[in-house]
């Protein structure tokens, strides 16, 4: 199971870090506690989705239900799928876009549900109080309202809807791990039909489609117009408190990094490119056009490890299926990003390597570094002490006396989750999110916080 959230931590806490004493600061550091509470209680309930309680059983396709503010989930019934609308934007908002993923899917492509097998999608709206964020935990869709002072409700852009149902497509089709080239095709596909969905909606083309993901999210004065952009990956936002969008466009620009599971969503905008590059040279109903090819590489028997040149391989030859001039509006397109798909052959990519992992300790007078990265957007954010010379070093000798490495087994990144490194003089250990022991949480956030 995994969990995928919008808005990655590192951006909520780089919030909360340049606003301490005010409300957006205090709705941040609340969004931070409340994940760090979903994971404790999935670790607590290995399998199940935190909070997952019986009243999620209903009949039809989908449901809306209100946490009323609360993190229980899934929480009140508010609206069935054959119910009218409420008046309560949120819920209608998301009662929609549910309602259009699962018919642009089955429609579009044929699929029954996220599982191919019609499983009832549960959608959960004012999740939390001031929630900045949204996400799918493997067994529903969540959705927060956001601080009203930088983001608006996370059901307002519906491409948050489609990015995060598509998430649980992925994982019941090629099951892409979120490290590495894979972690940024998991991604990727999230925005390309997050992308589809909206364009579809919208009856834009894709001349006409804007090729933003998350547009809207943002309120004013910050200066954004959306998460990402899969026209121009790097120029969705440059905002003083968000800083600038890190993506990358090209094979060129490619980033190693053992932070952000391989940079998975800084790397995510060169197949987010490749895909805008396709659809606009083939013209249309992108959804109709290029995002069929796509969802037929996906669903093609591609394993977890697979990387940008498998799937460029794999997009290629569904395109080959469709027409002479399909290919080479694809091939074309990843050539233009630096991976050029030769007939009868793959392209050679650019590799990842995984993150290293280590063993740490504590030493008086040693450095401690601690370094969070990943999220929807793949920003990093670190800090460091001087054991003896910060006033924090008594907690810091504190929490590192009991901290046993030996004992941690990582598990597999999750989308939309950081990845924590810790280094302490000469040793290192890299870790993500859920695999935190409450010390390693604690010295976590004495240092980052």
């Amino acid at each position: 199971m995994v969990t995928c959230r919008f808005v990655p931590p590192y951006l909520l806490e780089r919030l909360a870090a340049m606003h301490p004493d005010d409300h957006i600061g205090g709705c941040c550091r609340g969004t931070l506690v409340q994940d760090t509470e979903l994971r404790q209680r999935r670790e607590s309930s290995p399998g199940a989705a935190p909070g997952l309680a019986p009243a999620a059983v209903f009949d039809g396709p989908f449901a809306v239900h209100s946490a009323d503010n609360g993190t229980s989930l899934p929480g009140r019934l508010v609206r069935a799928a054959t119910d009218d609308p409420t008046g309560d934007a949120a819920v209608d908002e998301a009662h929609a876009g549910v309602e259009a993923s699962l018919a642009m899917f089955a429609d579009v492509f044929g699929r029954t549900s996220y599982d191919d097998a019609g499983a009832p999608v549960v959608a959960t709206v004012h999740y939390g109080r001031n929630y900045d964020n949204a996400f799918w935990d493997g067994r529903q869709l969540v959705f927060g309202d956001g601080d009203g002072r930088v983001f608006t409700r996370f059901t307002k852009p519906v491409d948050v809807l489609g990015h995060e149902f598509t998430h649980a497509v992925t994982e019941r089709t090629a099951g892409l791990v979120y490290q590495g080239q894979s972690g940024a095709l998991n991604e990727s596909v999230s925005d390309v039909f997050a992308s589809c969905l909206k364009q579809r909606l919208l009856g834009h083309t894709a001349d006409q489609a804007d090729w933003l993901i998350g547009e809207g999210i943002f309120l004013p004065p910050v200066r954004g117009r959306a998460l990402r952009s899969m026209a121009e990956p790097g120029t969705a936002y440059d905002d003083p408190v968000l800083g600038r969008d890190p993506q990358v466009g090209s094979m060129a620009d490619y980033i190693e990094t053992t932070q952000d599971n391989g940079g998975v969503h800084l790397n995510s905008g060169i197949p987010n490119r490749a895909y805008h590059l396709a659809a606009v040279a083939l013209g249309g109903n992108a959804w109709e056009g290029v995002g069929r090819i796509w969802y037929t590489a996906l669903t093609s028997g591609l394993g977890p490890d697979t990387g940008f040149a498998q799937f460029a391989a794999a997009t290629v030859a569904a395109a080959e299926d469709v027409s002479s001039e399909a290919r080479a509006a694809v091939a074309d397109a990843w050539a233009e990003v630096g991976l050029a798909v030769p007939a009868g052959g793959a392209p050679v990519p650019a590799g990842s390597g995984p993150a290293p992992v280590g063993s740490a300790g504590s030493g008086t007078g040693e450095l401690v570094v601690v370094t969070r990265s990943g999220g929807i957007v793949g920003r990093v954010q670190q800090a460091e002490v001087r054991l003896g010379d910060d006033p924090r070093t008594a907690d810091l000798e504190r929490l590192l006396a009991r901290i046993d490495l030996t004992s941690l087994t990582a598990s597999r990144p999750q989308p939309d989750r950081y990845v924590y490194t810790f280094e302490v003089g000469d040793r290192q250990v890299v870790l993500g999110e859920q695999d935190l022991t409450p010390d390693l949480a604690e010295l976590a956030h004495l240092l980052l916080d």
